[in-house]
Order: structure tokens, then sequence, then C-alpha cells
């Protein structure tokens, strides 16, 4: 239980540098196995679209993200850790994923424009953000007023995500299935 919640983020906060590396190795073993960035291809990305890669981690999701943008949209890949800065930084040039551009987060905050993003998505990391309601109200200002959210669960039921994001009055849940909940913005706040 605990190595779990030191690789998972049962404990609220940023992954120690060692947690984010090992974390780092499980996916890349993962993601030799699995595909999970095929999500996004039920996320509604269009070419020449602005998307938000929010808690990126290591970049799992975000070749496939600058695929679907295609060379006219733009790829922002959000961050609180630095080591996670630092992997996607090297995982663009490996790659040239030329659209896509690491942003640190400190905090519940980013120095994105306001209404920035057409699509939002933030996978295995909502659990771990101790503000929520901050949280989704970043979200919320860098998101296009016909933006959507797509946010899972992370590590917590869904009663209690889903208590999260109306208590924040910023988003309204329009779908949701098992893996994620799909959310328009309330411009109002």
């Amino acid at each position: 239980m605990f190595m779990k919640g030191l690789l998972f983020g049962k404990n609220r906060g940023i992954k120690s540098d060692l947690a984010f590396r090992i974390m780092k190795w499980i996916f890349v073993i993962r993601d030799k196995f699995f595909t999970p960035w095929k999500i996004l291809d039920e996320f509604d990305i269009k070419k020449g679209q602005t998307v938000v890669d929010y808690g990126c981690g290591s970049g799992s999701y975000l070749k496939k993200a600058s695929e679907l943008a295609g060379p006219e949209g733009k790829v922002f890949a959000v961050d609180v850790h630095r080591e996670a800065i630092k992997a996607v930084q090297e995982l663009i040039e490996k790659q040239r994923l030329t659209n896509v551009k690491p942003a640190q987060a400190r905090g519940n905050k980013t120095d994105l424009p306001d209404n920035t993003a057409d699509v939002i998505y933030a996978l295995d990391m909502f659990h771990m953000i101790s503000e929520p309601t901050e949280f989704l109200k970043e979200l919320n200002r860098i998101c296009k007023k016909n933006g959507l959210l797509f946010i899972d669960n992370g590590h917590q039921s869904r009663k209690e995500a889903k208590t999260k994001i109306n208590s924040s009055r910023t988003w309204k849940i329009i779908a949701e299935n098992k893996r994620y909940m799909r959310c328009a913005p309330i411009k109002n706040i």
C-alpha cells in the first residue's frame, strides 16, 4: 500500500523525483504491451485544434494527440513535476513532435492564455489534486467556450470525482462512461 501511494499518488502532492522515474519506467513497460493512447480517438480531437494534456507525466498520450491535432494544431503538455517536463522535452525531440509544447504548472496555475484549448484531457491524475476547485477553475479558464474536458476518476471513486466537479461549479458533466467523464465549461464564473 505504501509503494502504491508513493508511485500513484494516494498521498496528494508532487511525487519525489525517484518516484517519478520509477513511474516513468513502469509506463514504458505498460506502453509496450498496451495502447492507453487509443482512448484519445474518443475525444473528438480534430485537425487544427488546440489540445491540453494536463498531468502529462512522461508523455504516453502525446504522440497520438500530436497526430490527431495535425501540424496545424497545437498540443500543450502540462505537468507540475519538473521531471515530467524534462521527459516530455526529450520525447518531443526524439519523436519530432513539432506541434507539442511543454508547459510547467505551478500548483494549480499555468501560463497558458485564457480560452486556449478546444480539448483538455486529465487522465489518471485527478485524485492527486489537493485543491480540486482551484484546479477545475484553471482548466475552465484555459478552455474555449465550446471546448471539452475529458477527466477520469484517477484512484478515487466516481462519486468522489463527480462531487468535486459539481462542487466547483465550473464544469457540467454532459456524458460519462466507465472510463471517463465528458464535461462542458460553465463560463459564467
